[in-house]
């Protein structure tokens, strides 16, 4: 086993371990990319200011996400199909960050189910719903979540269409894979991995296959995917969803100050300022020089989530210097898993603790929860006039 000391070592023993096309399905973006690598690169266009002579004892990481205490600002995104990186995938990582004391968030497009993960975990975890046209489907949703003891809601408001993915479409990307010489051939270099998919029974979309209408097995669900998801979706519609929950909300994929306005308006408790990781609308601004106009913008109304495009705590404490509440890790935690399990998540999640808490001493800070734009240097053309 090779020693790991950063996400980057996770990620080239997940590449090794894991069959091509969901490797791809992680490590990709829609169109030409640009996004996708714009969300880590500009982080680089930042730089801190380091302090010396400053108490750095007694440092702390820990902090809130809508109130609930956790042992650093950094959530477990939602990803899609994390149960087809690694055997049981959403039940690994629930586990890994419950014991951490961070929030996983499952995927309405997890393998494993809503009912699943529940049973398989300790405390609540949060649920990631779609935007879909079914109404009925929708509260079926919800309240399978609340019967579950899920103690939040993240409502995804940036896939009303999808974005074009080359890679997943050149490889045929399914749930479970489809068995082409191609595939095949690929799969066999993985025997990790199919031994674990071979020792389980979790191998489709747990929350959709026998729930929702008309989809009974797999064949049927490609063509509920592409028919599913609600394209005339507006705020009136996201006011209904808030209706059907009435535990704390997260709106995801804000990247406009006009759109946080909206989200606070409709009683959303947080936001997440998210670009899809790069994998919606290519050309977009990264979602890190999208962060401070909406943390400008807000205030202290709502609480400002950030994610896409964290591969370390470094990045982790710009954009809570920046203004934002907590981040959440995707690619970083699945990358773990795919390479090592549930103890590859652990490892990630070591690994983002401390780069943020040693790069926070060196910025002379004790309190995560106190950190500000004060510790960065930034380009004043960052944000950009983008009139």
């Amino acid at each position: 086993m090779p020693v790991i000391t950063c996400i980057d070592d996770l990620k080239k023993l997940y590449e090794r371990r894991v069959p091509r096309m969901f490797y791809d399905y992680a490590e990709t973006g829609s169109w030409t990319q640009q996004t996708f690598r714009e969300n880590t690169n500009d982080f680089s266009e930042i730089h801190f200011r380091q302090r010396v002579a400053v108490d750095m004892s007694g440092r702390s990481t820990k902090s809130t996400m809508i109130g609930q205490d956790v042992a650093m600002p950094v959530g477990l995104a939602p990803v899609g199909l994390t149960g087809m990186q690694c055997a049981d995938g959403e039940i690994k990582a629930a586990r890994a960050a419950e014991k951490f004391g961070v929030p996983f968030c499952l995927s309405t497009m997890s393998i494993c189910s809503i009912e699943d993960v529940a049973e398989n975990t300790q405390k609540p975890f949060w649920f990631q719903v779609y935007t879909l046209k079914d109404g009925d489907f929708m509260q079926r949703l919800f309240d399978r979540a609340k019967a579950a003891g899920c103690s939040a809601a993240i409502i995804t408001v940036d896939l009303q269409v999808l974005g074009q993915r080359h890679k997943d479409l050149k490889n045929g990307l399914s749930a479970p894979p489809k068995l082409t010489a191609k595939s095949i051939a690929n799969m066999m270099t993985k025997v990790q991995w199919g031994l674990g998919m071979l020792g389980t029974k979790r191998r489709f979309f747990g929350n959709i296959v026998g729930h929702a209408k008309g989809v009974t097995d797999p064949s049927s669900l490609s063509s509920w995917t592409a028919e599913a998801f609600d394209e005339a979706l507006d705020w009136d519609r996201i006011r209904e969803f808030r209706k059907m929950w009435d535990g704390p909300l997260i709106i995801k994929g804000i990247m406009d100050p006009r759109d946080a306005r909206e989200a606070l308006n409709v009683g959303a408790d947080a936001i997440i300022v998210s670009n899809h990781g790069g994998r919606q609308l290519d050309g977009a601004l990264s979602a890190i020089r999208a962060l401070p106009e909406i943390v400008d913008a807000v205030g202290d109304k709502i609480e400002v989530h950030f994610d896409s495009g964290i591969r370390s705590g470094q990045d982790v404490l710009k954009a809570l210097a920046l203004g934002a509440h907590a981040c959440y890790i995707g690619r970083a935690f699945t990358y773990g898993l795919g390479a090592m399990g549930q103890e590859g998540v652990t490892k990630a999640l070591e690994i983002i603790h401390k780069e943020l808490d040693v790069s926070m001493a060196f910025c002379g800070h004790q309190d995560v929860t106190k950190v500000d734009r004060d510790i960065l240097l930034i380009p004043k053309d960052f944000t950009g006039d983008w009139a």
